[in-house]
């Protein structure tokens, strides 16, 4: 019967999910090599005037971006969700420098051009429960965002309009 080694590969995928938020360490406790064993090396490291930042991005279709915030003992202080609508209001067109939205947001799903606007283009793709968003943020060439977009991924969410109150 195949029902038994359905519920081992069940068992099996949702062990190997439970690192991919970090949901499985303890802030305040769990240390930067438990981060590690749990969520794999981060794309990036930046240092904070309290320790330092790993961003662990889940994309280009995982949506989410964790930032995982350690103390200078390497003890984590905390694990946040950085795709987040709240993030996206933070991004302030004509001020905002691509090295500012890479903090934030994380490093994007993707990068294209818009040569008739002389613009690059990164892509994030989001989800908003229980919705499939797409972010894209164009930046002139000296590095600032001129234009951001937010609405429904026009792949994933068909039936839907874009979405900003």
């Amino acid at each position: 019967m195949k029902t038994p080694l359905y519920a081992a590969l069940a068992g099996l995928l949702l062990a190997g999910c439970a690192g991919y938020s970090g949901s499985d360490l303890i802030a305040g406790k769990s240390t930067a090599a438990e981060v590690v064993k749990s969520m794999g090396e981060p794309s990036a490291k930046s240092a904070s005037a309290d320790g330092s930042v790993w961003l662990y991005p889940r994309g280009p279709e995982g949506r989410q971006t964790y930032a995982v915030t350690l103390g200078k003992d390497g003890v984590l202080r905390s694990i946040e969700q950085r795709l987040t609508r709240a993030n996206v209001y933070k991004l302030i067109a004509g001020t905002t420098t691509s090295a500012q939205v890479r903090e934030l947001l994380g490093p994007p799903g993707s990068i294209s051009s818009n040569s008739r606007l002389a613009r690059e283009v990164w892509e994030y793709k989001m989800l908003e429960e229980p919705n499939l968003m797409i972010l894209w943020v164009q930046f002139s060439t000296d590095g600032i965002v001129r234009e951001v977009m937010y609405t429904h991924d026009p792949e994933m969410d068909k039936n839907s309009g874009a979405s900003l109150p």
